[in-house]
């Protein structure tokens, strides 16, 4: 039985990652999250009493904190899910990006070196720190072509550039240290506990009580869509089986547009929630999901389209996809829907999904 520690594991992406690991191997789990707004133990609720799970409260920026982790749970591998994620967020508050998606990778990186000194050679050897990162390093594309793991790197927001700093730093910790490290660089995530300040869950919650729908300049901004147990599934893949040193990036061969991943939400709440039954809606004088789109002012350095190559994994791993956007998008309209109660616990009093990142100076 080894032991993972799993940083950001009360957030989206990483609490499914939990629930997956403890489903699939025999490994102890121990989440480490610092619990922000977007982290939540309510996410890993059903898991407090699994024998193989432990919870610490830990940022991962504060050095003792983090090497009385691993002093503690001594981990045979680390998956680091831990960041601040929102674009809109990275552009109000670029600081607190830089200090937990480089500051914190940085200590975990140390932490990891100064943690594998004190290991025989066979632990050692069989050790892994995988991290997990972003398409949104690589910048923005043009109408034609995809992301490869060897796409230089340009990012254009805030949180892109901390999300690459963190990058440079796993490479570098490998190249001189030698540390056991593995780089994943995903598509946009969707699916079950994310946080409603992401477009498919705001879209979910806002249309369900007949509030505005908006959508960002012309709504044309593409991006490949990637269910998030998809995802999971891919990173146990590499962190079992992926080559040391490499990366490898994880999409889910689905491409939309903004305008029309709000449209096919639209769609499926229409079935799940039909709006002629939707009081609230009635209540506005309205008889569809769709008449609550509004076009409002884009984000600043809006990156206009995102696109995977994923053959490298599906080729040295065997990764495919197993849900096509139609069904990972009803499957989570469905599980919004019959979980109001987690989406009113986590959203606290600073985010009442209102518009954020607008860039304005004063």
């Amino acid at each position: 039985m080894g032991t993972l520690i799993i940083t950001g594991g009360a957030g989206f992406i990483g609490s499914n990652f939990v629930h997956l690991a403890l489903a699939e191997t025999a490994d102890r789990v121990v989440v480490a999250d610092s619990l922000t707004y977007a982290g939540n133990l309510e996410s890993l609720a059903e898991l407090e009493s699994h024998p193989r799970f432990a919870f610490a409260r830990v940022d991962i920026a504060e050095r003792d904190a983090v090497r009385a982790l691993f002093k503690e749970h001594r981990p045979t591998a680390v998956v680091n899910f831990a960041a601040e994620s929102h674009v809109d967020r990275s552009i109000d508050d670029p600081a607190a990006f830089l200090r937990t998606n480089v500051g914190g990778t940085f200590e975990l990186l140390e932490a990891t070196r100064h943690h594998l000194q004190g290991l025989d050679p066979a632990a050692r050897a069989a050790f892994r720190f995988l991290h997990v990162s972003t398409d949104e390093v690589y910048g923005s594309l043009g109408a034609s072509g995809a992301f490869s793991e060897t796409t230089a790197y340009a990012p254009n927001s805030p949180y892109a550039a901390s999300k690459a700093g963190a990058d440079h730093f796993v490479r570098a910790w490998r190249e001189t240290y030698g540390l056991p490290t593995l780089l994943t660089n995903c598509s946009n995530n969707y699916g079950p506990y994310q946080f409603p300040e992401k477009l498919i869950p705001l879209m979910i919650l806002n249309a369900a009580e007949a509030k505005p729908l908006p959508i960002y300049g012309d709504g044309g901004n593409v991006r490949d869509w990637l269910y998030v147990e998809d995802h999971c599934r891919a990173l146990l893949l590499v962190l079992q089986r992926g080559e040391l040193g490499e990366k490898y990036n994880v999409g889910g061969n689905s491409e939309r547009t903004n305008l029309q991943v709000v449209d096919a939400l639209c769609a499926a709440l229409e079935k799940w929630k039909p709006a002629a039954a939707n009081a609230a809606l009635a209540a506005r004088g309205l008889t569809s999901y769709a008449a609550l789109k509004s076009f409002v002012k884009d984000r600043p350095g809006h990156d206009r389209r995102y696109a995977i190559d994923a053959s490298k994994i599906r080729r040295e791993l065997g990764f495919e996809p197993r849900y096509a956007f139609e069904a990972g998008l009803e499957a989570t309209v469905r599980w919004y829907l019959e979980h109001a109660a987690w989406c009113e616990s986590v959203q606290s009093g600073r985010y009442r999904r209102e518009r954020l990142g607008l860039g304005e100076t004063g």
